[in-house]
């Protein structure tokens, strides 16, 4: 028995005994090994559900067990309804990360030996200094402004993380961490463990198919150049100049999985104007003289240009001089000049050469010849409110039409003082008026000065409401405006747009520029630009392509509507991919050899690999103990197997071989489930979908994905840095692999962020184990229980209960809702067993319905705790076979009468067990507590009375209810009309209606949402069961539960009742009994 500080782990320690005897059982008999069969399935009869495979850099952890926990729940369910069911797994090594982390560790173990002897902390600063100095030694030195940046690991920690401690930290020795500077090592290393813990986990996975990525293994190699190939054959992979997210320290594109942060943002395209400095130039600037010097600003609204009344500038902002060619010099902002370094617009290709540093101040008062301008010269302005990291840190002018310009400029001319500190000159300013270009309905030809008049903006600083300004004129200004000016005067803005940006950069007035939406970190640690890049690229987005993907897209089920709205709008806006990298790991592009295929364009379509993966290579994750060889898999063969080709007749491989594969693909596809994190829906999902509607034949396309949120734990963010991390293997020794899937089943379903509480792991072992505990003993004592067919009114509610569980389970399984599965088959059931054995009593509980119920409850809980349930199974009620193939239970179908009659009785005991405290020891408002009447003596009689059926106002307004609720709305008419059928009825003929109207607005008000809650069948007159039977049948439960000596059931209708309440009748005057509330009343024996 393990114990630690005290604390016993015998019931944990039994879980982990259990379960490695159950996977031996499994193992033994290839239980999750999965075969096709020549006959196409039936619908329902197979079920392939698979999981985006793990990166290889690490361990899994508990984020890759809650996703893979969705599709493991269901592909088990489905299995022990009887379906044929194929849940395969691979590993990922495509990409950066890890020859990025490889070369790292070499760098290191070259600089500091092996085992690396690292500098001490302040010793590290000045070594990173260095470095930071080294990798810009090329670049200008502006002065807190080039600093190196942090990897991620260096970030998430809060100083440098050397790859050395980073492999310390996933408990590597020191002689096996120097091995690590291969690559393949990793790949080698890693997915092996990964395969441990997922059997450790209890997957139901069929590991005969599982493989890895990139050339290492040369089958899955074979099959992406091959899909390759078939794309670009069919036009769907060109190469090009386009703008794409791009690492500079790589040196080469940065997709969303080579990325640290910024994962899904794309290039934001701006045009560049080119505002003319005109000579002479300040004494600062007079290095730039005999260039063409330009202050260029980044604008989304190039048909504004015409109303530009000067250009604003940070006056603390820092700034450069930077050599676009030869002759041109443009003032931007450091980071602007390095996305346009590579855009080809730098002296020097992806280096920008800095003539001169500046600050916003060296700029105020600059004169400028601006493009379309109509005022001939402006001039360069503060604006306080500037962000550089957001476009080139110079921004133009417009207050006809932009809020903040208004504004800006309108304190600059209203405030003498504010001229002064910025040293700024009136003839700058002050002769300068709006500029009509623009007319907008509503907002006029000054659109700027209206909604920030109307809005009573007051200042520049105000930014919320001038947010708010913005987003008004902005988009009615592009959908509804027109042009007043220029040479596309009387042309709509959305017209007129697209053109007034050619006209400029065609003229060389202004240039195409683009950057980053938001900051983007690589995985190597480095800030991201936006770079033209010739490469090869995917034609996502081409429109009879998109057509066939929306196609897809509507038949499959999503399981939820936000999914939908995510894949929707990601198709919306996904446009051309780069499938192309110079670095990393992976296949090469069969006919340009110098490039990789990306880590997200060589995992679209692999999931049909799975299908022939275990007769390419059984048992070989790597593809090394082959049943044939490689090249042997031709572009015939795979347009055989999965596109419905002519048969290979050049081929060398068996016929037999051959149409064994296409049946397995054949069989098995489409696949029925995709598992996944939500953030996979913006890339690898919707490229999914992409790629099957491109390759295969419709009736082959996806059927389904299932996304979910991150998993938090313990309502904390899972973080390596702060500790709150756990690995899936330290999951499985800490609370057992049982206790984790079922706290894994408990986070939550939805999209939003799920919560593993290590409590309920917890929680989960002791149920487990007294659950155990209890089937024991019940067992051990089988021969005193109750035999004979389910005769009492507890049996009969018990296997209501029981098939409720069945019915609902089923119903949420099928559904993927896995933590109302562990709520109806698991939590829901246990209470309806404690529930049964108390009401039982004396009787005792019967036998059948006993092992039915551990029958149930094993299958039901077995696709979340299967090792739990495959013991229980086989060695407690000495089943044959497996539970996890045993067959959904069998049940009748549910009776809701008498659920609701049961639910009456719980509730009338509750509620009795209250009158009777209240009736000891006096109500509340009665004084110092004193009680009603007294009740010393120890033996108490009781007497429940029932009223069946409401009568009187009360059984007319229910009249009156139903006749105004609309059944197919489920709602009511209006109050006005309800309150006229009152006064119709006889109720508002009688001559106290006021009095009663008093009574029966509140009761109205209740029936209605009673109504809305339950349903319409809560304005019956009378419950659909006899209370008084119900009642009568428990007698021997009320008596127990209340601890009275007799009990007695009466009508509040017959007049002879009430006289047995004696001189207690008052209280039953005081709390009348209705239908579903019954009146009890305790009287001394």
């Amino acid at each position: 028995m393990t114990t630690e500080g005290g604390k016993s782990f015998a019931r944990r320690d039994r879980l982990l005994e259990i379960e490695a005897t159950v996977r031996t059982w499994w193992t033994e008999k290839d239980i999750f090994n999965a075969e096709s069969c020549e006959k196409p399935p039936e619908q329902g009869e197979k079920f392939f559900g698979n999981f985006p495979f793990p990166y290889m850099n690490g361990f899994l952890h508990l984020g890759h067990a809650f996703s893979l926990s969705k599709l493991e729940f269901a592909a088990a369910y489905h299995r022990l309804r009887g379906a044929n069911v194929l849940l395969p797994f691979a590993f990922h090594c495509t990409g950066m990360p890890i020859k990025a982390s490889a070369d790292k560790l070499a760098r290191e173990i070259q600089r500091f030996g092996d085992p690396p002897a690292f500098p001490s902390e302040e010793e590290n600063q000045v070594n990173q200094e260095a470095e930071t100095k080294d990798q810009n030694a090329s670049e200008p030195a502006m002065k807190d402004k080039f600093k190196g940046k942090k990897s991620k690991a260096a970030s998430k920690s809060g100083g440098q993380m050397y790859q050395w401690e980073i492999m310390r930290s996933l408990g590597l020795s020191d002689g096996e961490i120097s091995k690590f500077q291969d690559p393949y090592n990793w790949l080698s290393f890693f997915p092996p463990l990964a395969m441990d813990d997922l059997k450790a986990f209890g997957l139901g996975c069929d590991w005969r198919r599982s493989f890895i990525t990139t050339e290492m293994n040369p089958f899955f190699d074979s099959f992406v150049r091959w899909q390759m190939r078939k794309l670009k054959s069919m036009g769907k992979i060109v190469k090009d100049l386009r703008y794409t997210i791009y690492s500079p320290l790589d040196g080469q594109p940065c997709a969303d999985h080579d990325r640290a942060t910024g994962e899904g943002v794309q290039p934001q395209d701006y045009t560049l104007i080119k505002m003319e400095v005109i000579s002479p130039f300040p004494p600062k600037m007079g290095v730039l003289e005999g260039k063409r010097v330009f202050l260029a600003a980044a604008t989304l609204r190039p048909e504004t240009m015409y109303g530009q009344t000067n250009a604003w500038v940070l006056p603390d902002g820092k700034y450069g001089a930077f050599e676009i060619n030869d002759t041109d010099v443009f003032i931007i902002a450091q980071r602007a000049a390095l996305n346009l370094a590579y855009q080809r617009f730098s002296k020097i290709p992806e280096k920008p050469t800095c003539l001169v540093e500046l600050t916003g101040y060296d700029l105020i008062g600059l004169p400028l010849k601006s493009p379309l301008s109509f005022n001939e010269i402006i001039y360069a302005l503060p604006m306080l409110t500037i962000l550089m990291d957001k476009g080139t840190g110079i921004v133009t002018s417009v207050p006809s039409d932009a809020p903040d310009d208004y504004m800006a400029l309108h304190d600059l001319k209203a405030k003498p003082g504010l001229r002064e500190k910025f040293g700024v000159k009136d003839d700058w300013v002050l002769p300068f008026e709006i500029v009509p270009i623009i007319n907008i309905p509503e907002f006029g030809d000054k659109a700027a000065e209206k909604v920030c008049k109307d809005m009573k903006i007051k200042s520049q600083n105000e930014k919320d409401k001038l947010a708010e300004a913005k987003q008004k004129t902005y988009l009615k200004g592009f959908t509804e405006g027109t042009m007043l000016v220029g040479e596309f005067a009387g042309m709509k803005v959305q017209e007129a747009k697209p053109l007034i940006k050619s006209m400029l950069i065609e003229t060389g007035q202004a240039i195409l520029y683009s950057e980053p939406e938001k900051r983007v970190m690589s995985r190597s640690g480095d800030e991201c630009v936006v770079a033209l890049t010739d490469q090869w690229y995917i034609t996502y987005g081409e429109s009879e392509w998109k057509k066939l993907a929306e196609e897809c897209l509507s038949n499959m089920n999503l399981y939820s509507d936000e999914t939908r709205h995510g894949f929707e709008h990601t198709l919306s806006w996904l446009n051309q991919w780069a499938c192309s990298r110079s670095f990393g790991l992976g296949t090469r592009i069969p006919w340009d050899e110098q490039f990789l295929v990306e880590s997200l364009s060589d995992s679209t379509i692999y999931m049909a690999y799975y299908t022939i993966a275990h007769l390419l290579h059984k048992n070989d994750m790597y593809g090394s103990s082959s049943l044939m060889k490689p090249e042997q898999m031709t572009d015939e063969v795979w347009d055989f197997v999965f596109c419905g080709g002519p048969y290979p007749q050049s081929s060398d491989i068996p016929s037999s071989a051959l149409n064994q594969m296409k049946q397995e693909f054949e069989y098995w596809y489409p696949f029925d489930l995709r598992v996944s994190g939500k953030d996979l829906i913006q890339n690898h999902l919707t490229f999914t979908i992409y790629n099957h509607t491109a390759i295969m034949a419709k009736r082959h396309w996806p059927r389904g994905f299932r996304c979910n949120g991150h998993l938090m734990l313990n309502s904390e963010k899972m973080s390596k840095s702060t500790g709150n991390f756990k690995t899936l293997r330290q999951s499985i020794e800490e609370f057992s692999a049982d206790a984790t899937r079922f706290s894994l089943a408990d986070a939550g379903d939805g999209v939003d962020d799920a919560n593993f509480v290590s409590e309920t792991a917890n929680a989960a072992i002791l149920r487990l184990t007294k659950e155990l505990s209890w089937m024991e003993e019940v067992l051990d004592a089988e021969s005193s229980l109750r035999t004979g067919l389910p005769s009492t009114y507890a049996d009969r509610v018990f296997a209501n209960e029981m098939n409720f569980a069945v019915k609902l389970t089923e119903q949420n399984y099928q559904e993927c809702m896995f933590r109302e599965a562990l709520k109806t088959g698991f939590y829901d059931l246990q209470a309806a067993r404690d529930e049964y054995r108390l009401s039982c009593g004396t009787g005792g509980m019967n036998r059948d319905l006993l092992w039915r119920f551990m029958d149930v409850q094993t299958r039901l809980i077995a696709p979340i705790c299967p090792h739990y349930a495959e013991y229980v199974w086989r060695v407690i009620l000495k089943k044959d076979g497996f539970v996890v193939k045993a067959g959904w239970p069998l049940s009748e179908s549910p009776d809701l009468t008498l659920k609701s009659a049961n639910k009456y009785l719980q509730d009338s005991i509750v509620l009795m067990r209250k009158l009777l405290q209240k009736q000891i020891f006096g109500s509340k408002k009665a004084n110092k507590g004193a009680p009603v009447t007294s009740l010393t003596e120890e033996k108490l009689r009781g007497l429940i009375y029932v009223n069946e059926q409401y009568d009187g106002w009360k059984a007319e307004c229910l009249r009156i209810l139903q006749n105004k609720y609309n059944r197919t709305t489920c709602s009511f008419a209006p109050d006005g009309e309800i309150m006229a059928a009152l006064k119709q009825s006889s109720i508002g003929q009688a001559s106290d209606f006021k009095k009663i109207q008093k009574l029966c607005m509140p009761f109205l008000k209740f029936k209605k949402d009673e109504a809305i809650t339950l349903g319409v069948q809560a304005l019956d007159l009378k419950l659909p069961f006899g209370e008084i039977e119900v009642l009568q049948e428990n007698l021997d439960l009320i008596r127990r539960q209340l601890g009275l000596e007799e009990v007695e059931v009466l009508s509040a209708t017959d007049p002879n009742a009430q006289s047995a309440a004696g001189n207690l009748v008052s209280l039953l005057q005081q709390n009348p009994p209705s239908p579903g509330n019954p009146t009890a009343i305790f009287l001394a024996r």
